[in-house]
């Protein structure tokens, strides 16, 4: 397989598209994943990229650790524990690493930060304004004025022009291509929000698509054919304790044979 690269900056907001590693070339980076960084600069195109170890908060984790710490927190604020440029090393050791079905690398993601994030909830209160009704919006205004207040916002894309090709190659699997697409898109989802909340930031996972995709597409640049699938919102941690999680007993999730 070729080594993976990274592709040149192509919208004004997202610094690259990176693709993703196969399952068997990704296996070994994953496990290591939330606590490690690329070497060379965030800025710099390159055919291939070393991993390692980096001194962050992060580094003193385990891949469990910050798995069981991953928690949504909603009461964030624009303040951030880390750099932007360690925020898009983070994004990018997440597309690198993560696997994807028949490595199709389907999954864009577009990162965006302080002013450009606030604009992004701006469209979506835009937009969904006229949709809610008006003895409504009131809540729902103040819900995303909460995620506004936070520093930033992922917005997860899929690329179906991967999944189509796939299609036409493994016919036996077509039907199967557009829900692995959706596995592929979860797991960089939670990676990234497992990785930057090892890094001191709280998130929580929104999905104002379909509406607000259009509006955004023409705001970023962002072709039309890409579907928004969520968006994780991040920021400074206003309440540092998430709460108590309901949990049904093991029992009735796991089961193991053979043991």
């Amino acid at each position: 397989m070729a080594a993976p690269h990274l592709l040149k900056k192509s919208l004004p907001i997202l610094a690259r598209l990176s693709p993703s590693l196969s399952y068997k070339s990704a296996a070994p980076a994953a496990t290591s994943l939330l606590s490690r960084t690329l070497t060379q600069p965030s800025a710099t195109s390159s055919t291939s990229r070393a991993f390692t170890t980096s001194a962050t908060m992060s580094a003193n984790k385990s891949f469990l650790d910050a798995v069981k710490e991953r928690r949504t927190f909603y009461q964030l604020d624009n303040t951030a524990p880390i750099s932007d440029d360690r925020i898009q090393e983070i994004v990018n050791d997440v597309v690198l690493a993560v696997p994807s079905s028949f490595n199709s690398q389907s999954t864009r993601v577009v990162v965006l930060l302080k002013k450009e994030h606030e604009k992004f909830w701006d469209i979506a209160k835009d937009v969904l304004k006229p949709q809610v009704p008006a003895d409504a919006f009131p809540s729902t205004e103040a819900k995303l004025n909460g995620f506004r207040a936070a520093y930033g916002t992922i917005l997860f894309f899929e690329d179906p022009a991967p999944v189509k090709d796939l299609q036409s190659k493994f016919a036996i699997y077509a039907h199967h291509f557009p829900v692995w697409s959706e596995h592929t898109s979860a797991m960089h989802q939670f990676a990234l929000w497992a990785g930057l909340e090892a890094e001191g930031f709280g998130a929580n996972l929104q999905h104002y698509n379909p509406v607000v995709d259009r509006k955004v597409q023409d705001e970023w640049n962002i072709p039309q054919e890409w579907q928004l699938r969520a968006q994780l919102v991040f920021g400074g941690r206003a309440n540092a304790d998430a709460g108590p999680k309901d949990q049904k007993p093991l029992e009735q999730r796991v089961f193991v044979h053979g043991k």
